[in-house]
């Protein structure tokens, strides 16, 4: 490998995050590009810090170029979000290589589980699956075990499932990037205590500064980050601030509105507008909604998508490329991008509709957690937020 890229939440990068990066230096790679979700991540929230405090995290603990996985894409499914990312990087013809944690790092095990997923039989098994009233997840593992018994175990577990995602969007998008799956070093995704001695998980992390600050924290982040978080304790995510402000919006919207909203189906619509009658909290509105079918972190996404009145006219993949982070190295693989590249939305916004749906929602995912930060932020920081670019 040459230049790898690698697509991350970073919620928040922490020191798992800066091994991974120097182990793509130690097999060979030159350059690192991460593309990194913005203001929202996967389960249906705000991330912790502001995406500018966690690209420049990043950069000073390795990586060469922060690129922005917009909103609309951060908050969606382990599909999306892993199409999204792999055509973002896919933009850069520097990059050959696709890097990924996982629990069991198989490459060629995922690649054979994609080609199932892609496939002509998968349809079908799928469909037998969800008439057994099995959730989307549980039914799609169940369908390539069916199809495949010694490789349909991989989907159980959640890191393993989302690089068999970047193994599929890369065959679909026809991509040059070659997957590589690394083994996750120090706990396992979600786990709520710590790993290895200086490695803990995201989770574990964002409850343990919730509760201690960040004086805990020390033996679990790289200095560069530890330091740069100290100095934004006033960015932290208020998750009752952001609670109140999701459900204010949820609140004043009609069915029909709610009806909109992508991913919309078997009712969903009404089921959210009933459940919001009574439900006083998030995990009330979660709960009213819980079936076999949809699973916890399907209804999160979806209760967002809807207060952000995210919608099927939004693009199907990212239009453009923003900066984010960059040092010289980083900068250079910008060169010849196939997407429009900057570091100003307001300049990306002007190259094509698709790009102004996608920066004005955007935004509006941006704004919304703005307001919800420890210390409330005005509109509009997308636009202005200086990117941290060394240039030298």
């Amino acid at each position: 490998m040459k230049a790898v890229g690698i697509i991350a939440e970073y919620d928040p990068f922490h020191a798992g995050h800066a091994w991974q990066i120097a182990q793509a230096k130690r097999m060979g790679a030159r350059a690192v590009a991460v593309c990194m979700s913005g203001d929202l991540v996967q389960r249906g929230s705000a991330a912790l810090l502001p995406p500018w405090v966690r690209a420049q995290a990043a950069l000073l603990s390795g990586a060469d170029l922060v690129i922005e996985l917009p909103n609309p894409w951060a908050c969606l499914s382990a599909e999306g979000f892993a199409a999204a990312g792999v055509a973002l990087l896919s933009a850069l013809p520097g990059l050959d290589t696709l890097v990924f944690g996982a629990e069991v790092p198989d490459t060629e095990a995922m690649l054979s589980a994609a080609r199932i997923l892609t496939g002509p039989c998968y349809a079908q098994a799928l469909s037998k699956e969800l008439s057994q009233g099995l959730s989307f997840a549980a039914a799609r593992a169940a369908a390539v075990k069916s199809l495949a018994p010694g490789i349909g175990g991989l989907l159980d577990a959640p890191n393993n499932n989302l690089g068999v995602e970047y193994c599929k969007a890369i065959l679909n998008q026809k991509s040059r990037l070659r997957p590589f799956a690394i083994g996750r070093r120090g706990a396992d995704h979600g786990q709520t205590t710590p790993g290895e001695k200086g490695f803990a998980s995201a989770s574990f992390i964002r409850e343990k500064w919730k509760a201690e600050g960040t004086g805990p924290l020390a033996e679990y982040l790289p200095p560069q980050a530890l330091a740069l978080y100290r100095q934004n304790q006033d960015q932290v995510l208020d998750r009752k601030a952001f609670e109140t402000a999701v459900l204010s919006r949820l609140r004043a919207m009609t069915t029909d509105e709610l009806g909109k909203t992508r991913g919309t189906k078997e009712g969903l619509e009404n089921l959210l507008a009933n459940t919001l009658r009574s439900a006083c909290t998030l995990e009330e509105v979660y709960a009213g909604m819980k079936s076999k079918r949809y699973a916890h972190a399907r209804l999160r996404r979806y209760v967002l998508d809807a207060a952000l009145g995210y919608t099927d006219d939004l693009p199907k993949l990212p239009p453009y490329l923003h900066i984010l982070a960059a040092n010289p190295v980083g900068l250079g693989l910008l060169k010849e991008a196939e997407l429009p590249a900057d570091t100003s939305l307001a300049r990306l916004e002007k190259q094509s509709e698709a790009a102004k749906l996608a920066v004005l929602a955007h935004c509006g995912g941006a704004d919304l957690a703005a307001l919800c930060r420890t210390k409330p932020q005005p509109m509009g920081q997308s636009y202005t937020r200086v990117p941290f670019i060394i240039n030298e």
